[in-house]
Parts: structure tokens; sequence; C-alpha cells
């Protein structure tokens, strides 16, 4: 049977949804190109073609990744009120660096000597969660009472890298801190660590 024609990006997507399926279900040693390409329908040098080798294609995984969750929190952020409901976003995030695996990635990457934040994008991203998090901080206070940019965009960081050493390295620190159960552990300790900084956002 032919193989159907696709335009290069429909292409493109379909070998990035199967790294990604197949990072969730088996982990980043699972991202092979000759799998992949198995996966998808099309022959090996379709996959060079279009990411260069693994490494390429893995960046491009976590840049997608990256980029659908910033624009995910950007849009629950833009429909919010007040201060933002930390434990949802929270375990939104977490839904992606933990059971979809990609912390794994980002911290093989960094390991490898690239940065996965790196570009405009994210660095566009970064900068108006940070902004909409302010507003939405300094709604209605006086400019003295007001806390200051530099702090919210430290809280975010914060968050940033909680939620990726929980994402990573979690489960053995509540089991070493003696959380038996540390699914439930886990989501009790981002529920806390949300209601601490709603409180500093708060004010």
């Amino acid at each position: 049977m032919p193989r159907p024609r696709r335009s290069a990006d429909e292409a493109r997507q379909m070998i990035l949804d199967a790294a990604e399926r197949r990072l969730r279900e088996a982990g980043p040693a699972s991202i092979r190109l000759q799998e992949v390409s198995a996966d998808v329908g099309i022959s090996h040098p379709a996959v060079l073609h279009h990411f260069g080798n693994r490494e390429g294609l893995v960046r491009a995984v976590v840049e997608r990744a990256i980029e659908r969750l910033q624009s995910d929190l950007l849009a629950t952020l833009a429909e919010t009120k007040d201060v933002p409901n930390g434990m949802a976003l929270f375990d939104r995030v977490f839904e992606v660096l933990y059971e979809r695996g990609h912390a794994r990635l980002i911290a093989w990457l960094v390991l490898s000597g690239y940065d996965p934040f790196d570009s405009e994008a994210a660095r566009s991203g970064w900068e108006k969660i940070a902004e909409i998090t302010h507003t939405l901080r300094t709604r209605g206070r006086k400019r003295g009472d007001a806390p200051s940019y530099r702090d919210t965009r430290f809280t975010v960081v914060l968050s940033a890298l909680a939620l990726f050493g929980q994402a990573i390295v979690g489960d053995s620190t509540l089991g070493a801190a003696g959380f038996s159960d540390r699914t439930r552990s886990g989501r009790e300790f981002r529920k806390w660590f949300a209601a601490m900084l709603a409180q500093h956002l708060e004010g």
C-alpha cells in the first residue's frame, strides 16, 4: 500500500507525537530514531531530515512541551480574577514534568550541555507568566504597599525549581524523609507549597 502523502509540518508533528508517546510509556531511553520512524510509518532518513539526530529530536520534544505548557498556563492565568489557584497550576505542571516524563528529558539535556529554555519563545513565555502573576498580585494595592516585580519573578522561579526537583527526585526524597505513601505525600507537598506561596503572593 502506498504511504499517504503528508506535509512537512504534519510529518514533523507525527514524529514528535510518537517520540512523546514513547517517552511517556517507557522513558527517555525509548526515544530511538529507527523505532520512532517505524511508529510513524516513515523512513529513518526522513526523521533525520526533520531533526538531524536523536538529540535534535529530544530537544524538539522538550521545546514543544514547554511551549504548550506555557500557553496553557497563560490561558489559565488570563481567565483568573484574583491570585491564581496555585494547586491547580502546580498539578498541571507536575503532570507534564513527571507523569509525561519531560523532567527527565530536560535533566538529560542540561547535563549534556544544552539549555532547553534558551529560546526566544521560552523566555517570552516566562516573562508573560510573571507579568500576569504580578498584575493579579498587585491589583487594588497602593503603590507603596505593592511588592516588587523582581519578587514576583523570584516566586515564579521558585515554583518552577520546586516542581522540577519534585519531578526528578521527589519520590526518593519523600521516602528518605519518612513519607511512606509517596504519591499522596507528593500531592500534599504541592498543596502545602501552593498555600505557602499564595500567602506570600497575597502579602
